[in-house]
């Protein structure tokens, strides 16, 4: 295993440099403070408690309190230490009680089989309301103006080296999210385009001067044309960068070590947008179809923009890293042959001469699951990681990491939708033995086997996908029906369905 050293403040980046400074939302407090009365912000699940019989020491006592899970598990102190069982792993689901989640929402998860000492996963559910900050006009906004709006939230958050960071993403990242859209409240709700600018706040520098409020004519002939839905994507954006930079402030006082990679649905007037950034995935399942609502982000499918980065900052890669691809590590006893490399421009490969600066490591090596950034990481886009540095070096990797999302949306008033189309989130542990066939396999055999309007069902299929990925104990460990093995992972999965009763509106 590779190991995590502590250090300095690593530069924060987005794809291929940094982003600029951003202020700190005003109504958001740290990752300690109690949350606001809107929306409601439950507890999470009780912490494992060490025994009564002696006295833990005082790192153990730490890393127990800092074990969580979902809050809407509602799991009693016995069903915590079930779910933290590498042993048993037995499936976590919401209680049967009659209080479901939204849309009647299924979950399930299971803990690792070994892999970290703790379910490194977290999941977030959430009603989120969003009440306007200001009017379009820059007047004070009465009540009889306009209402505010509801937004639901789901997120899924696969944490690495440690869970505190999936563990904080999951109780702050919507709130990030509500702070952004809260400029946009009467915009979305008005069908005309939106504002070129907005009114500067009453106080602020040049709020008196209304010549900075610059017309669509006055230095561009025409004005690109901006949608709603886009405004609604640059929040969700946004809100990503302010956690991963809230993570970066935070992470001496509160111990936020680690990263996490982070999936997010938000719906919101009639459209989904899925944002992603990691490894996790989501596709949708309408009518036996698969729609794909996101794509991974690992060396692989970065490889030209963590190269690109590497070729024009070169400070970065300290004298230990090339840039350059070849199919293996070059080796001493290959200088001055020709052999095949790519660099960022190219998709394909070709042959150049081996010279002293290829003998390096390569930025990017490994294939499939084994491929690593910098012999260190298998994801390029996420949250936290501001500590991560090169194995027994003090190169930061930070900045060739990105917590900039990729967001995707699917409009829900488009389509006749049943009861059994359904948007499937998972984190890796899922995916990683499970292809998206087999899980709209999965979607057609379980939910024909309850009624349509049997909200259970939900809840069922998300068991089933996370039994199927883990497997069952043998031997030789957790094995598939095919004998070949089981996700060793911790494996996370929410169930949403698009056509079950209700309104979406």
């Amino acid at each position: 295993m590779l190991n995590r050293v502590r250090s300095a403040v690593a530069h924060l980046v987005s794809s291929g440099g940094a982003p600029p400074p951003r202020p700190k939302s005003p109504d958001l407090p740290n990752s300690t403070s109690a949350p606001p009365a809107a929306p409601p912000q439950a507890p999470r699940s009780p912490p494992a408690r060490a025994g009564s019989g002696s006295a833990a020491p005082a790192k153990t006592v730490e890393a127990r309190a800092s074990f969580s899970r979902p809050t809407f598990l509602q799991l009693s102190p016995g069903g915590l230490r079930r779910a933290d069982d590498h042993a048993g792993r037995a499936v976590q689901s919401p209680p049967d009680t009659g209080r479901r989640l939204p849309w009647s929402t299924g979950y399930a998860e299971v803990i690792n089989a070994g892999k970290s000492r703790h379910n490194e996963d977290q999941a977030c559910c959430e009603v989120v309301y969003v009440e306007g900050r200001r009017s379009v006009s820059g007047a004070p906004r009465e009540p009889s103006q306009g209402q505010g709006l509801c937004f639901y939230y789901w997120g899924l958050f696969d944490g690495h080296a440690g869970g505190r960071a999936a563990e904080m993403a999951s109780r702050l990242l919507h709130r990030h999210i509500r702070e952004q859209l809260k400029d946009l409240v009467e915009i979305l709700q008005d069908p005309s385009p939106p504002p070129l600018c907005l009114p500067s706040t009453p106080g602020a520098p040049g709020s008196s001067d209304s010549s900075h409020l610059v017309g669509p004519q006055s230095c561009w002939s025409s004005q690109k044309e901006v949608t709603h839905e886009s405004l609604v994507v640059g929040a969700i954006e946004n809100a990503f960068q302010l956690m991963d930079e809230q993570m970066a402030r935070e992470r001496r006082g509160h111990q936020v070590e680690g990263g996490c990679c982070a999936l997010v649905v938000v719906y919101l007037l009639g459209k989904v947008y899925v944002a992603n950034a990691g490894d996790s995935r989501a596709i949708i399942v309408r009518n036996g179809e698969i729609i794909p609502m996101s794509r991974e982000f690992t060396p692989e499918t970065e490889r030209q923009r963590l190269q690109t980065l590497g070729f024009l900052k070169p400070e970065l890669l300290g004298g230990e890293f090339t840039h350059l691809e070849f199919p293996r590590r070059v080796q001493p006893k290959e200088l001055g042959q020709r052999m095949l490399y790519r660099d960022q421009n190219m998709t394909g490969w070709a042959y150049k001469k081996i010279e002293l600066e290829d003998l390096r490591f390569p930025l990017v090596c490994g294939e499939g699951k084994k491929a690593r950034m910098m012999a260190t990481i298998g994801v390029t886009r996420g949250l936290g990681d501001h500590n991560l540095r090169v194995c027994s070096s003090t190169l930061p990797i930070k900045p060739f990491l990105s917590s900039f999302p990729e967001v995707r949306v699917y409009d829900l008033t488009q389509y006749e939708h049943c009861p059994d189309d359904v948007l499937v989130l998972g984190t890796d542990g899922l995916w990683d033995v499970t292809s998206d066939c087999e899980v709209a396999a999965t979607v057609d055999r379980v939910l024909s086997a309850y009624e349509p309007n049997d909200p259970s069902r939900y809840t069922a299929l998300a068991q089933a996908l996370v039994l199927g990925a883990r497997g069952t104990p043998r031997d030789r460990g957790w094995r598939l029906p095919n004998n070949k093995l089981g996700s060793g992972d911790d494996i996370s999965v929410f169930v949403i369905p698009l056509g079950g009763p209700g309104s979406y509106s």
